[in-house]
């Protein structure tokens, strides 16, 4: 056998164990007996090769309008909503129909050789617009961090997603060297000082665009599971009206930042910064309802891609309480 046909079969193998087998990056390394970041470089090539092919046709009828009414209910520059099935509450479908919404999104503003740089948050739908992402090569593309990474690789880090991001697109990543939570205020200030730290930061602050997603701040959390959070924090967090977690920040329910230490512990790119880039928001889960809304009304979102059933409930809450637009911090709608 050639070694041509070897490699073809390592990436089909690769591609049919994760696409098909429904297997992990790391539980696919482990059949293979090779490390992650070869299985991800595996996958990216499959797909790259054109042996494996995602698409999704979202543009439906129900689905458009829905879009248009979050677009002007929340005075945004664009939404889109990833259809799922009638009744589906499957958290992990919807991360994955948002995922690959937001991976056409990125195709759409990144693709030709157009200098760019784009800001890079955290979390499972983030990871899921990674892992969708295909057909987009752009060697001037640069992903950067806006927060500090986990202590263990994980496909939802900063550090891995921007990785695998560049991987795909040929681009490059610029990782923020800092833990995502100090243990105070005063270790945030000596990391934030650090020469590396500023300079990276500094490049997320000039990044044209910015992808993040959200977080809600409740014991069944991704960062309490993950162990970034302590028992005694969720329940502070509680008790200061926090409802939601984003870019390093905790929100509470009105958009407003919540009087947590927490807040002064996390290395990351500023709320103001954040006005100043075009912020893609990706949200999956209609259990997110209120999370979503707290960092909406926080006022740096200008685009919203979010799945059927959870811009169903979102419409539905603002209409409740009888809102026109629920960005309380100004405007930040862009053209197009």
């Amino acid at each position: 056998m050639s070694k041509s046909n070897s490699e073809t079969d390592d990436l089909v193998h690769a591609a049919w164990l994760y696409h098909v087998g429904q297997l992990s990056q790391e539980e696919v390394g482990q059949k293979l007996g090779i490390s992650r970041f070869k299985v991800l470089r595996l996958l990216a090539d499959a797909r790259n090769q054109g042996i494996v092919r995602v698409s999704i046709e979202h543009e439906t009828t129900n689905t458009q309008a829905l879009a248009d009414r979050l677009t002007t209910r929340f005075d945004l520059a664009e939404a889109q909503v990833a259809p799922v099935p009638g009744g589906t509450m499957d958290p992990s479908y919807a991360r994955r129909a948002v995922g690959i919404i937001a991976a056409r999104f990125l195709n759409r503003i990144a693709r030709g050789n157009t200098p760019m740089t784009i800001g890079v948050g955290w979390g499972r739908t983030v990871a899921a617009m990674a892992q969708s992402l295909t057909d987009l090569r752009n060697p001037n593309l640069q992903f950067v961090s806006l927060m500090g990474s986990m202590t263990r690789t994980s496909q939802t880090s900063p550090f891995d997603v921007c990785a695998q991001l560049a991987t795909r697109t040929g681009g490059s990543a610029m990782f923020l060297p800092a833990p995502f939570l100090t243990d105070s205020e005063a270790d945030c200030q000596v990391i934030l000082n650090q020469r590396l730290v500023r300079e990276t930061l500094e490049v997320a602050r000039a990044a044209q665009y910015a992808i993040v997603s959200l977080g809600e701040c409740t014991p069944d959390a991704l960062l309490h599971k993950m162990g970034i959070l302590t028992d005694d924090e969720v329940l502070a967090l509680n008790r200061s009206g926090a409802v939601a977690d984003s870019t390093g920040k905790f929100f509470r329910q009105d958009g407003t930042l919540a009087d947590t230490d927490l807040n002064l512990r996390a290395p990351s790119i500023g709320l103001g910064d954040l006005q100043r880039s075009d912020v893609t928001l990706l949200a999956a889960g209609a259990t997110k309802v209120n999370a979503t809304l707290a960092v909406l009304r926080a006022g740096f979102v200008n685009r919203l891609i979010a799945d059927e059933e959870l811009a169903r409930e979102l419409l539905v809450a603002a209409n409740k309480m009888g809102e026109q637009s629920v960005n309380t911090t100004g405007s930040k709608k862009l053209g197009g």
